[in-house]
């Protein structure tokens, strides 16, 4: 009986795959949380070399950490039903610990680093130990079992280096490790084995609905840093090109984004033999796809503020290399969906790899105006391409492999 009420908790064929007004709201949080990253990088540039380094790469930390947060709860409400009571809860309890880390994340590796921890720590232990007490006797409560007992291996490591101010970036990186190890191993634990993502039953529509949000969010964040930048204290005729410029490389990122892959991977997912396979990977690809968009995002804001300034080599870091990582990535999610690579993203990546030593010659203006450039003529390459032709359907490789092996806690 207590097997049978804990089984409600679990998605069932009936249940509705789009994604609820509640993880709408959840990523709410993550609009602001993803301007607090954007922020810090711009902060970050302010050193010399090897400091900006060392920035950019403090800040990439703390954002894998909000995309752990952000990841895991997107699986958690693919696999339960999210109209259940406790769901719904541990959502609202996610979105509320999320927006203590975008509260504290400019800060977080100096003395806002206790409560970072703390609101992490909370979400990754407590979350997968109220599933398994909603779950009851179901033989499926072990995979938040799992989860629960990895993030409690790692969560000695992120309290003591938030305790331990020298020693605390080194601790965080092994904590973190730990972390995303867990995920790619399938959180193995003795006798119990291992649970691998990629051999999980999902709701395929759920997960690809909830990741071309998270990448609508990074759009969005991309929009409110233009508008914010355009609008302060500097705001003036100069900038005004700067900001129209940034819109349009926004708007295409977008465009290059949907265009028939973006909008096929539900129908991968239906199609695939083994979904969380393809799942996994796109949640990789979309990483990289939303950390090229809010690189974009800290160039937006340099060229909107000098214009006219030389572009230098760390500026275009982002104004240029933001839209060849969203490029790269992009490349690799077209694979996914269909097999196969087109000509024009390749091509598009490759111009703006050997085009950057050369911009450094000009003003920053010139440099997003090439970016934009660019980015239109794969987009018009795109729409060339789809010309009186039938739409494509997808043909993920990675749906045909490991079929049938999923598991019995899948």
């Amino acid at each position: 009986m207590s097997e049978q009420r804990g089984g409600a908790l679990l998605r069932t064929m009936a249940s509705s795959e789009r994604a609820t007004f509640l993880e709408l709201f959840f990523d709410l949080v993550f609009v602001f949380a993803l301007t607090r990253v954007s922020q810090r990088l711009i902060t970050d540039l302010d050193g010399s070399g090897e400091t900006m380094v060392a920035g950019v790469g403090r800040t990439l930390l703390l954002f894998l950490v909000l995309w752990h947060v952000w990841t895991i709860t997107t699986w958690v409400t693919s696999r339960y039903e999210p109209e259940r009571i406790v769901i719904q809860a541990l959502v609202v309890g996610t979105a509320f610990g999320s927006l203590v880390l975008g509260v504290t994340l400019p800060r977080a590796l100096e003395e806002r680093a206790l409560p970072f921890v703390l609101a992490y720590v909370v979400m990754m232990v407590g979350r997968p130990l109220v599933i398994v007490a909603a779950l009851r006797g179901h033989p499926r409560r072990t995979v938040p079992l799992r989860l629960a007992a990895w993030a409690g291996t790692s969560a000695p490591l992120w309290l003591a280096g938030a305790l331990l101010p020298g020693a605390r970036l080194p601790l965080w990186v092994v904590a973190l490790a730990v972390d995303y190890l867990g995920t790619y191993l399938g959180w193995p634990l003795p006798r119990l084995g291992r649970s691998r993502i990629r051999s999980w039953l999902v709701a395929g529509e759920h997960l690809a609905e909830r990741y071309q949000q998270i990448f609508l969010i990074a759009l969005g964040e991309s929009v409110l840093v233009i508008g914010v930048a355009y609008s302060g204290e500097r705001f003036s005729r100069q900038g005004a090109a700067a900001f129209t410029l940034a819109f349009l490389v926004t708007a295409l990122l977008w465009r290059i984004y949907f265009h028939r892959a973006g909008f096929l991977l539900a129908e991968a997912l239906r199609r695939a033999g083994s979904p969380g396979r393809l799942a996994e990977s796109a949640a990789q690809t979309h990483l990289f796809m939303v950390l090229g968009v809010l690189a974009a995002a800290v160039g937006y804001e340099l060229v909107i503020a000098h214009p006219f300034d030389p572009a230098e080599p760390r500026w275009l870091v982002f104004v240029a290399g933001g839209p060849v990582l969203f490029l790269a990535a992009r490349s690799r999610f077209e694979y996914e969906i269909f097999g196969r690579i087109s000509r024009s993203r390749l091509a598009g990546l490759l111009a703006l790899v050997l085009l950057a030593p050369v911009l450094t010659a000009g003003p920053a203006l010139l440099a997003l105006g090439t970016v934009a450039g660019v980015l239109a003529l794969v987009a018009l390459a795109d729409a060339r391409h789809a010309r009186g032709r039938p739409p494509e359907s997808s043909a993920s490789p990675l749906g045909r492999e490991m079929r049938g092996e999923a598991g019995p806690e899948a």
